[in-house]
């Protein structure tokens, strides 16, 4: 039986969503009709949308899809899960560093060399940069559900280029707007400043200093999906917005073209996947990257968020040793398990499959 999000097993409406379930009665069906009408309408005036791909490759821009009815996390659930995401991504950052230098995991036989050495995500390029810190992944996105129990469980990791954060707040804008009652019964902690905290994170990268920073979100163009979420988080930020031709590297420093002519560029949030960050060491047919970039960031002089090389510790192969790799490098137990995973590469599990 799956976990039911609103009701218990005797099909009362859980304690925290108790004052949900008496407004939704006192209010009646109606109301919550209108008032999800209203919240679509405000995201398709606002422009809050996503691009699906057919199989003809057609773009069809569609408004973000709204449920007028929040999924309430308690501040003790949230507790867990921030532990459990801290942990999980400070050992995936170990991770990282670990493969592209010295390698001791694979020496110690926790994680298989071929299912690292054969990932079309590990990045040989890279042996040995050091990025600004020691961080890898700046902004993780983490996937989760719950089991039959309700636990939350990790589905995936995404550790490249992480999107959807906009629509987050977007969601909490409008849901705020529509439904206030709401908003009034419950103490709800704020995300709007997210914005806020990632130009901080990016200002700490910078190798000039966080006052000296000058900062671009580097986007592949308005045909990608997620372009709406980096006008949002550049505007938001008040960084500039560029795409792979608006930048140049010159003596493995990058700068940004303007009118006033070349202006340095110290941290670049890229939303372009590695193969088309750098056509002189990737893909050489891209035409969304900047020439010379990775030179630039192997010489200290540019930050690069997140870092080429990060979307081996989200391979789906690999997943499946998060907890080990946890253990590994921290010497703690997960707080936040993985989904059972069975690796063919093990005959045991291969046998019960």
């Amino acid at each position: 039986m799956a976990y039911h999000e609103f009701y218990q097993d005797d099909f009362r409406p859980r304690d925290h969503y108790l004052p949900m379930w008496e407004h939704i009665q006192t209010a009646g069906q109606q109301m919550l009709g209108a008032k999800a009408r209203d919240a679509h309408l405000t995201l398709h005036t606002q422009g809050v949308t996503f691009t699906v791909y057919s199989n003809q490759d057609e773009g069809i821009e569609r408004v973000w899809p709204f449920d007028i009815l929040p999924r309430i996390i308690t501040a003790a659930e949230w507790g867990l899960l921030e532990a459990g995401l801290k942990q999980r991504i400070r050992a995936m950052n170990l991770f990282l560093k670990d493969l592209y230098h010295g390698q001791r995991i694979l020496k110690d036989g926790v994680v298989p060399p071929e299912l690292i050495y054969r990932g079309k995500d590990f990045r040989r390029e890279i042996m040995d940069v050091d990025p600004p810190h020691d961080i890898y992944t700046h902004i993780s996105g983490v996937d989760l559900i719950r089991d039959e129990e309700g636990r939350y469980l990790v589905l995936e990791d995404n550790l490249r280029t992480p999107s959807g954060v906009s629509y987050m707040i977007e969601n909490r804008i409008v849901e705020r707007r529509v439904l206030p009652e709401f908003f009034a019964r419950y103490r709800v902690r704020r995300v709007e400043h997210y914005p806020a905290l990632l130009l901080q994170a990016l200002r700490f990268l910078s190798p000039r200093g966080a006052d000296e920073a000058t900062i671009v979100v580097l986007t592949p163009g308005i045909y990608n999906s997620a372009y709406f979420e980096h006008t949002f988080l550049a505007k938001e930020m008040g960084v500039e917005l560029a795409e792979g031709r608006d930048l140049v590297c010159a003596n493995d420093k990058v700068y940004l073209k303007t009118t006033r002519g070349l202006r340095r560029v110290d941290v670049i949030y890229r939303r372009v996947d590695d193969d088309f960050l750098d056509p002189l060491v990737f893909r050489s047919d891209s035409v969304l990257g900047i020439a010379g970039v990775i030179d630039a960031w192997r010489a200290g002089n540019v930050a690069l968020a997140n870092a080429p090389g990060s979307g081996i510790a989200d391979d789906k192969a690999v997943y499946a040793y998060a907890p080990e790799i946890i253990r590994y490098y921290l010497g703690e137990s997960p707080i936040l398990q993985n989904v059972p995973t069975y690796q063919m590469t093990d005959h045991q599990d291969r046998a019960y499959v």
